[in-house]
């Protein structure tokens, strides 16, 4: 019980932590609006305010956020050409992304003229779908290489006892990177449809249900990658 306490306060202290949890307030909201809004529309009203309310407060927490995609860049000196490139790209977009999400932001909250949030959403969403593909590309390939590279230390090990215990920790790795990397796909999935909303609003993506279980996906795949090991 302790150490569950312990890594909830190391989790929430990180500004990633802090941000999940408030998109699951956000996306629980929007659940239970939809859910209750043709019977009780007061409850249902109260739960809205709370949608928007999570959704601008996640947006101020991300202020300066952008610059986190130059350390992106930096995180990987050793990477190949090819994952150089999906790592710019994808950066690239995520920057956009968070970057006029201070104006969509500002705009909202009426700092800034209220006619612009329009705009500054489809730029934001464009820039974020441009790159989650990316992202998704990168780890899809880099698991493919994990399930190669498994494959072959599994052979080794029936081949050579003598390096089964080191054979196995390399397994073991393999297989806890492409659990981290499976999260990190079905959350960028999950967001990708959330950003089609924005960019070409259609019945599926703009659907309660829809945008709702997309937001949870992504909140709790980040959640688990974010909590203390």
């Amino acid at each position: 019980m302790n150490d569950t306490v312990d890594k909830l306060v190391i989790f929430l202290a990180k500004r990633d932590g802090i941000d999940k949890l408030v998109k699951t307030f956000q996306y629980v909201s929007k659940l239970v609006n939809w859910q209750v809004e043709t019977t009780h529309p007061d409850l249902a009203n109260r739960f809205k305010q709370w949608e928007v309310s999570s959704g601008l407060s996640r947006k101020a927490f991300r202020t300066g956020r952008f610059l986190t995609g130059f350390n992106g860049l930096r995180r990987n000196p050793g990477a190949t050409p090819t994952f150089k490139f999906l790592a710019v790209l994808a950066n690239a977009g995520e920057m956009v992304y968070f970057f006029f999400d201070h104006f969509l932001w500002l705009s909202r909250i009426g700092t800034l003229d209220a006619k612009l949030a329009k705009r500054m959403s489809f730029i934001s969403a464009f820039g974020e779908s441009f790159g989650y593909i990316f992202f998704i590309v990168s780890d899809l390939i880099i698991m493919k290489q994990g399930v190669e590279a498994e494959r072959k230390l599994i052979a080794l090990q029936e081949e050579e006892e003598e390096n089964s215990k080191d054979a196995k920790e390399k397994i073991r790795k393999i297989r806890g990177d492409r659990v981290m990397r499976l999260m990190a796909v079905a959350a960028n999935v999950a967001d990708l449809i959330i950003a089609a909303a924005e960019i070409e609003p259609n019945p599926f993506c703009n659907h309660p249900l829809s945008l709702g279980i997309s937001g949870l996906v992504s909140a709790w795949a980040g959640w688990y990658r974010n909590w203390p090991s």
